[in-house]
């Protein structure tokens, strides 16, 4: 393949939709490094691995020799994004935004080269376009345009309220495209309308239009809900090794394929071999094991993820898991289930009672771990659970 063959396949791994990709093959044929624009919002302190979709895409087009504007959104925080939500967010003070924003960028510089990152605030823009310029701004698009856009469309027709100031959230996120000359857009599958008005503004401005790439919303542990503290289904960055090896192996053999395509460095002829040796009987843990030391491995450093590896082998081998565990999936609704409940279903215990007899003589545990709380109320996801010494089942609960 050519250069740009073999760039233009590497960024659309994992891509969800190019707009527009002839427009993105267009401007890789510039003599001139392309402005890619990522913007984040610092709605939370800390960054989980469903972020660094995004932030490794941003860093294959550092890679191929672009120019990276990781934009922190210090000023649309405080107005909210109302992408997905079907109720107005509170919004941010300005202390809350400052005080996340300091991590965000500390945690996307362990994906993100540091010395070839050009860090943005918004504020800088925004903060000076004053009353005139809002007005100027909100002119730009009509209500009817703006209640075609899916979240707003239903809240608007099931009589949910919608604030103003939600309005101009997409506008003020494409009116950053314009104040920074940007080529590329990246943002979630969820961000659609918001990269598209980026476009919008660009072109009213005499601009070339930036492309528009969106990302995939990976799934958290569970296998169904996007990845999301709420949903306590995540994989934060700064979590102990310990605690990501653990994490990553309760995924299931199917969804470690997805989390293969968006967050490993490995090319896809490797991943295409690994897939193979799979499909030709080789232990989908062990190749999990390479996912788990990888990703360790980038957010921590190769030590740390061998020695997460030890520790998990010598620990299932400490309670002599099996390999062949019986597989049950159990449906809640994405709601969780009831431990006791939950052990009664996969067949580990006779009845609750039971369940709540063993637990309480320290007989139950959860991956290895001992469980105490006869109470616990499982989230959504996948585990190994074990009942004495010999009864064990891996649980999926959807």
């Amino acid at each position: 393949m050519s250069q740009l063959e073999t760039a233009l396949a590497e960024i659309k791994r994992g891509v969800e939709e190019i707009l527009v990709e002839e427009e993105l093959i267009a401007k890789l044929k510039l003599d001139r490094p392309l402005r890619v624009k990522l913007g984040m919002d610092p709605t939370a302190p800390d960054i989980h691995l469903g972020h660094t979709v995004i932030l490794n895409k941003l860093r294959q087009f550092q890679d191929l020799g672009h120019d990276v504007l990781l934009l922190i959104g210090d000023f649309t925080a405080q107005v909210g994004d109302p992408s997905g939500k079907n109720s107005t967010r509170p919004p941010l003070t300005p202390e809350q935004v400052a005080d996340n924003a300091k991590t965000y960028a500390e945690q996307a510089f362990k994906v993100l080269d540091a010395d070839k990152t050009q860090i943005v605030y918004n504020s800088s823009w925004l903060g000076e376009l004053g009353a005139t310029g809002m007005i100027k701004l909100a002119s730009k698009l009509t209500v009817a345009r703006m209640l075609e856009r899916d979240d707003f469309k239903k809240r608007y027709g099931s009589g949910q309220s919608i604030a103003i100031h939600e309005f101009m959230y997409p506008l003020l996120q494409g009116y950053d495209s314009v104040a920074l000359k940007a080529d590329i857009e990246l943002g979630g599958t969820d961000q659609k309308f918001n990269l598209l008005m980026g476009r919008e503004l660009q072109k009213d401005a005499g601009q070339p239009a930036q492309v528009v790439l969106t990302m995939p919303l990976l799934e958290g542990l569970d296998g169904v809900k996007k990845m999301s503290k709420s949903a306590n289904n995540y994989i934060g960055v700064d979590e102990a090794p310990g605690e990501m090896f653990g994490k990553i192996m309760s995924l299931s053999d199917e969804l470690m394929w997805r989390y293969f395509e968006l967050l490993s460095r490995r090319s896809l002829e490797e991943l295409a071999e690994l897939k193979q040796q799979v499909a030709e009987g080789a232990n989908p843990r062990d190749t999990k094991i390479l996912l788990a030391k990888e990703i360790i491995s980038r957010y921590h450093n190769e030590a740390a993820a061998e020695q997460a590896h030890q520790d998990f082998v010598q620990r299932f081998q400490k309670n002599a898991i099996p390999d062949d565990l019986p597989e049950v999936t159990l449906n809640a609704g994405g709601e969780g289930m009831a431990i006791a409940n939950l052990l009664k279903e996969a067949g580990l215990v006779g009845s609750t009672s039971e369940a709540l007899r063993m637990i309480k003589q320290g007989a139950v545990k959860i991956n290895g771990d001992k469980l105490e709380d006869g109470k616990l109320v499982v989230p959504a996801g996948e585990a190994v659970y074990q009942v004495g010494k010999r009864k064990f089942a891996r649980v999926t609960i959807a």
